[in-house]
């Protein structure tokens, strides 16, 4: 019996069990603060001493090392988004940036193994891409609240109401969402994505505050969908008035997943990796990023002179990611993503229309 004619769980009996042949469990490596560990990774230190307190990095050391010298025994990446905390986008990370650099680099590599430090849907868009690696989700409970407000039926209820009108996808959904859209965007990209399809009118889902920040950027109409991010949400207007008040000169950058009375208030919108070209660009005296956390922790090392205002909003599913879950990820080949190869083939087509369109 071929492997498409068993069963769901003897299929996943026999990719267990390939799994363990290709990839044998090693035992937990020693966690101990030695002089070797001190001595390998204090050039990480030194990027991120401004956010780690001396006395905890001992404690984050020695799994950074033995996550590094397993990366290479396995012939793993890790691809970390802009939102992991700073051990991990500093200390073990291959490749980081927003979801369309992770989603493109991810075709690129060569490793057997990708260790995925974000969110589920993101580990599910390198499985697309890369049916034939071995994908890895330190927790597969880091779940994303934009994946959890529209379903496949959502969206087929969606063309029956609208017949003829192209759907976008944010990359922010499931691979079965993936699979009933025309093509996928980021934050990055969203407006050179409905442009593209040359339609008068374009569904964009899931996030309603990004469709209309692309609604105010195009002559294409937008429908959308009311989605939005648990992080960027809990932003307001006010907020952004008071900090401007309380912080003379700050520079606010906002994400576009914010509602419209924060965009509203700020002075550069982009995605993640447009706020790091942003700063870099115009070395802002006083900045405040309108979006998780971990990011103004991440890039302060690359925005050297600016002073970062911190509203820290954390974003409960990236934080789900931790050095000892990414450890154990790679010790024990453990959370292995799949998709199934039907909806995976309708989602593949659907991302690399994305990815194949022209800058």
């Amino acid at each position: 019996m071929s492997t498409t004619q068993q069963p769901p769980h003897a299929q996943a009996a026999e990719r267990t069990a390939q799994r363990a042949r290709v990839f044998p469990p090693k035992a937990m490596p020693a966690l101990e603060y030695t002089r070797e560990v001190a001595e390998a990774t204090t050039p990480i230190y030194e990027k991120v001493r401004h956010v780690i307190p001396e006395i905890e990095w001992p404690a984050h050391a020695p799994y950074i090392k033995a996550i590094n010298d397993l990366k290479a025994e396995r012939n793993a990446i890790i691809l970390a988004h802009n939102y992991m905390t700073p051990e991990i986008y500093h200390g073990v990370a291959d490749i980081v940036g927003d979801s369309l650099q992770l989603a493109k680099e991810a075709v690129k590599s060569e490793a057997d193994v990708i260790v995925q430090c974000g969110v589920h849907f993101m580990a599910e868009t390198s499985k697309i891409l890369n049916p034939d690696k071995t994908i890895l989700m330190p927790d597969m409970e880091a779940g994303c609240s934009l994946a959890q407000s529209i379903t496949a039926e959502d969206v087929r209820g969606l063309r029956e109401e609208h017949p003829g009108v192209p759907i976008v996808t944010y990359v922010n959904t499931s691979a079965e969402v993936k699979a009933e859209c025309d093509i996928c965007c980021t934050s990055s990209n969203a407006v050179q994505v409905v442009e593209s399809l040359g339609a008068p009118r374009v569904l964009l889902v899931p996030d309603q505050y990004l469709a209309a920040d692309v609604a105010l950027r195009t002559d294409v109409e937008i429908l959308t969908w009311e989605g939005a991010c648990v992080v960027h949400q809990r932003f307001t207007g006010a907020e952004m008035r008071e900090y401007r008040e309380a912080v003379p000169g700050v520079k606010i950058i906002a994400h576009p997943e914010c509602p419209t009375d924060v965009t509203a208030e700020a002075d550069y919108i982009g995605s993640t990796a447009g706020m790091i070209t942003w700063l870099k660009d115009n070395h802002p005296e006083k900045a405040l990023l309108v979006t998780e956390c971990s990011m103004a922790d991440n890039i302060a090392s690359e925005a050297p002179g600016v002073e970062f205002v911190r509203p820290c909003n954390l974003c409960p599913y990236m934080k789900m990611i931790t050095l000892p879950k990414i450890l154990d990820s790679l010790v024990n080949m453990r959370d292995e993503v799949t998709v199934d190869p039907v909806i995976a083939a309708c989602a593949r087509t659907a991302v690399e229309r994305m990815i194949n369109l022209k800058s």
